[in-house]
This record gives structure tokens, C-alpha cells and sequence, in this order.
């Protein structure tokens, strides 16, 4: 197959890469690096079934020749970033989204929206099972986020059954590993990052609030096998393993081998609860995570350590 990822210079969009590209696809990759970072794609540089495309895809989308797939992964995804790029945020879910289902639409293409759990909200039903149409505060300061996914799920539905699209949504839950950009705002890179610096590890409220969280590797498993199902209904896609945000603390101080806490209030809108029923998942894809958090933790705290060095020896220089 050939097809085209957005935000492929991203975390999960460069995994989705590495993936097409060991079973023998051909990848576009295209990416406007404003959150994403080229260093994610400079192993593929010399790989002849990649290419780079620099663009917005909230412009016009073209890509030259057949295409078998659009896998459109492109947008702010975490609260740094879309609190930081509002209207971008809602532009990629709506023009977007728009622009790459009509790219599909035009090559005949089969479409993956990488859609998230926030759609879920501040949940009121516990676990997110798909069939949960959630609990948004839409003028909230995260509503841009959840409202432009929402908003691209609609649209993905409406073009498959106005136009015929063969498409997919995956609901993606918190997902780490290499190449998570630090100081995304995301906790899990938050935590590595404050510990190996020796920094207080910042709980906010009283760290009840839960998270499950799934290594990259096995996210993008998932990502991959719905993909090249048959599946048109929104599947979640992520750990089921519950944990507080003070266990994830407990966690990488342990791996780190440092690392004290220090509370600060509840951000505005911020989940309680997140953990996926991935019933769905396991019945129609056969796929489940296999990595535990601690060996997920281990495997991606060596990645930070080097970026924590080089930026820490960068900073003494100037």
C-alpha cells in the first residue's frame, strides 16, 4: 500500500510511520512541524518509500498518484499545546479533517481518524465504553480540543455515509514512549523530566485522579489493526490498566531513582476518570497492550535522559 499520515512528524504520527514502513508500505508523511519535530523522521531520511511533505493540512490536500490510505493524526494533542494554539486545534479537526476526506474520497482511499478520549470529557460512566456520548463543556478552556475531535468524528461519519468513505475512528487514550516532546504539558513526560532534573514532581489536586496509560508500541499495534479491519464504528484504543496520578509519581521516582512531590490545584475541566472498555478492541481486532507501565516507563526513560543532557549542556554554553 501507499498512504498518507498527517502529523507524521509528531509522537504517535512517526510510530505510525516506522509501522507502515517494516510490513513494506510506501509512507507520505506530512506534517506543518508546529508541534511535531523532524528529528522524529531523521531515521528516514534515507528510506526510499518515505517522503516529507511540509504543509498545513488545513489547506488544500493533494498528493500526486494512487493513495490506498489517509491515516489523519494531525493536531495539538496535548493541554500545553492546545491551550497555546486554540484556533489551530479547532482548524485541524474541522478543515482538517474536511480536506483529508476529501482526499480520500478523491483516490478512493480507506481513512483512519485518530481521534482521542476526550471526547468522553469529564466522564459520568466508568469505564468509556464507545457507546458513552460523553460529558464536554464545550466553552471551557479544553472544549477546543474535545469539540474539534467531536466535530471530526461527525464529519468522518458523514462522509462515509453521504459519500461511501471507507472509514475508521480510533478513540485514543494517554499513550508514552520516545519521542514525546518534553514540556508537552503531558504528565507522563512532566514526571520524567522534573525527576531527572531533580525537580519536585508536580501532582495537581490530590492525585486521585486516575490515567491508563499505554506504551507507544502497543498503541500503535492497535492504531495499525484497525486500520485493516473491516470496523466503521468508533473503537477505544488503549490501556485498561487504571492508575492515580500519584502512582504514576511513585513510579518514575522509583525508575528515576529520584523525586519529591508537590501539589498544585486542579486545572479547570480536568478528568477525574480515564480508563478505556476496549471490549471492542479485543473482539474485533484481537489486540490488547502487552507492556506494563513499569517496563514502558523504563523503556522510554532512557530516551528523555539524553534530550534532558543535551538541552541541560546546550543551556550552560550560552
Amino acid at each position: 500500500m501507499k498512504v498518507l499520515i498527517t502529523g507524521a512528524a509528531g509522537f504517535l504520527g512517526s510510530h505510525l510511520c516506522d509501522r507502515f514502513l517494516a510490513d513494506g508500505h510506501a509512507v507520505v508523511g506530512m506534517d506543518n512541524l508546529i508541534t511535531g519535530h523532524a528529528r522524529n523522521l531523521e531515521h528516514l531520511r534515507d528510506d526510499a518509500r518515505f517522503t516529507f511533505a511540509h504543509h498545513d493540512v488545513t489547506e488544500y490536500v493533494d498528493v500526486q498518484g494512487p493513495l490506498d490510505g489517509v491515516l489523519h493524526f494531525a493536531s495539538p494533542a496535548s493541554p500545553v499545546d492546545y491551550l497555546e494554539l486554540p484556533i489551530q486545534t479547532l482548524k485541524v479537526g474541522s478543515l482538517g479533517t474536511h480536506n483529508t476526506l476529501g482526499l480520500a474520497k478523491e483516490k478512493g482511499a480507506r481513512y483512519l481518524l485518530a481521534s482521542t478520549s476526550e471526547v468522553y470529557g469529564d466522564p459520568e460512566v466508568h469505564p468509556q465504553h464507545e457507546e458513552y456520548w460523553g460529558h464536554v463543556n464545550p466553552v471551557g478552556p479544553r472544549g477546543v480540543y474535545d469539540e474539534a475531535k467531536r466535530f471530526g468524528e461527525a464529519m468522518t461519519m458523514a462522509y462515509r455515509r453521504t459519500h461511501g468513505v471507507d472509514t475508521r475512528i480510533a478513540r485514543i487514550f494517554n499513550t508514552y514512549g520516545p519521542r514525546m516532546r518534553p514540556g508537552d504539558g503531558r504528565v507522563v513526560s512532566n514526571f520524567i523530566v522534573q525527576a531527572l532534573r531533580g525537580e519536585a514532581l508536580t501532582v495537581y489536586g490530590d492525585g486521585s485522579q486516575t490515567r491508563s496509560f499505554c506504551f507507544v508500541s502497543d498503541e500503535v499495534e492497535g492504531l495499525y489493526r484497525l486500520f485493516l479491519s473491516d470496523e466503521h464504528d468508533p473503537v477505544n484504543i488503549g490501556n485498561p490498566t487504571e492508575h492515580t496520578v500519584l502512582e504514576l509519581a511513585e513510579l518514575v521516582r522509583d525508575v528515576v531513582g529520584r523525586g519529591d512531590v508537590r501539589r498544585l490545584p486542579l486545572p479547570v475541566d480536568d478528568p477525574k476518570v480515564r480508563q478505556p472498555d476496549i471490549t471492542r478492541a479485543r473482539t474485533i481486532l484481537g489486540w490488547e497492550p502487552a507492556v506494563s507501565l513499569r517496563e514502558g516507563l523504563e523503556r522510554t526513560v532512557p530516551y528523555f535522559r539524553e534530550l534532558v543532557e543535551v538541552e541541560d549542556a546546550r543551556a550552560r554554553t550560552l
